[in-house]
């Protein structure tokens, strides 16, 4: 249902799965192990995958904390767009990347959850695109010392938000792994 004209297709859109970012987010493993899992169908299904890489004084480019996890390997021919805000959309060139590939819907995996994932998700939608966040393929850190919920609050709280989020013309919602159909049209 996307509000953008000639995009009838999907992608994978791989959140900032790095490193120097997931290193100590809660159900790491599960979640990357969840991602591959994702980004295996999509390849298998032509379906397009665009990895995010975060940039910062805390990530600098080319370090071991900027690299992606060693289990997530991104194929030459899969974009990469590289950012310096929480959503991949501000001052990078992923509309450019979904505009080349005709995408108008996106399904949301990465971290982390309380901001670039959210940032993300919010960015996509009011630019007109469909946008699925994959509830068990998305983490954080544990923030709590600095009075935010625990993670799992975090997490819980973005998916159930999410899976009823509407914007005229576009669908959002939350699904697991096992659910994702690349191929299924959004739901009106």
């Amino acid at each position: 249902m996307t509000t953008l004209v000639d995009r009838p297709n999907t992608a994978l859109l791989i959140v900032d799965v790095q490193n120097g970012v997931v290193g100590q987010a809660i159900n790491r493993d599960t979640v990357v192990a969840n991602i591959a899992t994702l980004v295996d169908k999509a390849r298998a299904e032509g379906v397009d995958l665009v990895w995010v890489q975060h940039n910062s004084d805390d990530l600098p480019k080319d370090s071991e904390s900027w690299q992606y996890v060693p289990e997530l390997v991104r194929a030459d021919a899969e974009p990469l767009v590289q950012k310096r805000y929480p959503d991949a959309f501000e001052e990078t060139d992923l509309e450019s990347v979904l505009a080349e590939r005709g995408i108008g819907r996106l399904f949301v995996v990465g971290a982390q959850t309380d901001e670039c994932i959210r940032s993300t998700l919010h960015g996509a939608i009011v630019r007109g695109y469909d946008a699925t966040l994959v509830g068990d393929a998305h983490t954080t850190d544990d923030l709590s010392s600095f009075g935010a919920p625990t993670p799992d609050k975090v997490i819980a709280h973005t998916n159930l938000y999410w899976r009823y989020h509407r914007a005229p013309g576009r669908t959002a919602g939350t699904v697991d792994t096992a659910e994702v159909d690349f191929t299924a049209k959004p739901d009106a």
